[in-house]
């Protein structure tokens, strides 16, 4: 009974939280959520209030977007056929796919991707691999598409960007 209550505690400090996020970026406090808001703040996207399945915003030069925050890096990404011209993915550590049995999964950002969506849904065609929910993407392609914390000369981000990115880089 004693876990029972702590666990109820905690939620009850978790829902204080959960309401000061809401109440900053105006949306429920979920990570998918959190993390447009993020991207939205860093790279300066408009955010589409009617955000459709596909599309959560845009880019200052007009380019359509869709913006994923997965707090682990499985090399899995969620894809549209209709979807925006880039996906921009915000990540957590790079971990094996294993049981998440005893495990934790803290909201931080390590890695920041920038992958062209036409570029890379046909990448995966010609691997014969299929676009939608969990799209497998190579590990190559992950590398090349990566714009934080390497530095990548197709998305040069400002040291203002990569300052506030590091932020929500784990702590010790």
């Amino acid at each position: 009974m004693n876990d029972v209550r702590w666990v109820a505690g905690l939620i009850r400090e978790r829902n204080r939280i959960d309401a000061a996020l809401s109440a900053c970026i105006r949306r429920p406090a979920l990570s998918g959520h959190i993390g447009d808001w993020i991207a939205a703040q860093v790279f300066g996207i408009e955010l589409d209030v009617h955000a459709a399945k596909s599309v959560d915003g845009l880019f200052a030069d007009g380019r359509t977007v869709n913006i994923r925050w997965y707090l682990k890096r499985e090399n899995l990404v969620d894809l549209h056929e209709d979807g925006p011209d880039r996906y921009l993915v915000l990540t957590g550590p790079k971990v094996p796919a294993e049981s998440s049995l005893g495990t934790a999964r803290p909201m931080v950002i390590d890695a920041v991707y920038l992958f062209d969506a036409a570029a890379l849904k046909a990448e995966l065609r010609a691997r014969g691999l299929k676009i939608g929910t969990a799209s497998s993407v190579a590990g190559q392609l992950w590398e090349d598409a990566e714009i934080y914390p390497r530095h990548n000369p197709a998305f040069v981000l400002t040291e203002e960007q990569r300052e506030l990115l590091s932020l929500f880089s784990h702590q010790p």
